[in-house]
């Protein structure tokens, strides 16, 4: 397996905290130039910082992905500073918790502009770069909630719906061209995220979320970090269109 990323581009979105910033460290610590971009300044630089303190190579981009002109201008930015781009990470999200009848459309657009536009624009002006190139892998963030029905996060359940959907369709439209294109799916890891659906970390809601896992426990990010990489390895070279289940065995309950 490819242990080594050395001279290879990494733009990771999201990548501020949790999954985001765990992956980076670990693409950073394999020898890739690592691009860490998310809407928190202090943090991104933080994390770039952290990355070059250690001996590796990085760049805060500050973007949100859910408008355009910010990631047409962290491609550029990418390109521009590295000369290339080999790897994606389309890792930016958020949740909404609540029953359907309290969503509000500015609920639903929040959640979806920054969940599924967020990685369909990061798609559409990564993949031109990668076509240049002649090669390239994407992988998007999506959920054991992209695969089943969860009570009272509709919007964010629909979302990652979509995100599984958006990543088969692009894996098969690029799949000739040398553009490999994957999903992660994990379930409940401990992050900023999980904190909040656990209101704060409630010792309740926190048992039972740990509960709902066969492994007995909620996952952290390295446990999704590992597998991103892997995705991204020449290791799966014959791997694309498909949603990795990093789950701790509840999907297959």
């Amino acid at each position: 397996m490819q242990t080594s990323f050395q001279n290879k581009v990494v733009l990771i979105t999201g990548a501020t905290s949790g999954i985001g910033k765990v992956t980076a460290l670990a693409f950073a610590k394999a020898g890739a130039k690592v691009v860490v971009s998310g809407r928190r300044e202090v943090e991104g630089q933080a994390v770039a910082a952290e990355i070059k303190a250690a001996g590796g190579e990085a760049t805060f981009v500050k973007a949100d992905v859910a408008v355009e002109a910010d990631v047409a201008a962290l491609v550029a930015k990418t390109v521009a500073t590295y000369g290339r781009l080999d790897i994606a990470f389309n890792n930016a999200g958020i949740e909404i918790t609540g029953p359907i009848v309290d969503v509000t459309e500015a609920d639903y657009r929040r959640v979806f502009d920054i969940n599924v536009w967020g990685v369909l624009t990061s798609m559409k002006h990564e993949i031109p770069v990668m076509l240049k190139q002649g090669a390239g892998v994407i992988i998007n963030t999506s959920s054991v909630a992209g695969r089943v029905g969860m009570g009272g996060v509709s919007v964010y359940v629909a979302s990652k719906h979509a995100v599984e959907g958006l990543t088969k369709a692009a894996a098969m439209e690029y799949a000739k061209q040398g553009i490999r294109v994957n999903a992660v799916a994990p379930a409940a890891i401990e992050t900023e995220m999980f904190t909040r659906f656990t209101g704060g970390g409630n010792e309740d809601a926190l048992n039972y979320m740990r509960s709902l896992h066969p492994v007995g426990r909620t996952g952290r990010s390295e446990e999704i970090a590992n597998p991103v990489l892997f995705l991204a390895s020449d290791a799966a070279s014959f791997i694309t269109g498909i949603s990795l289940n990093v789950d701790g065995g509840f999907l297959a309950q």
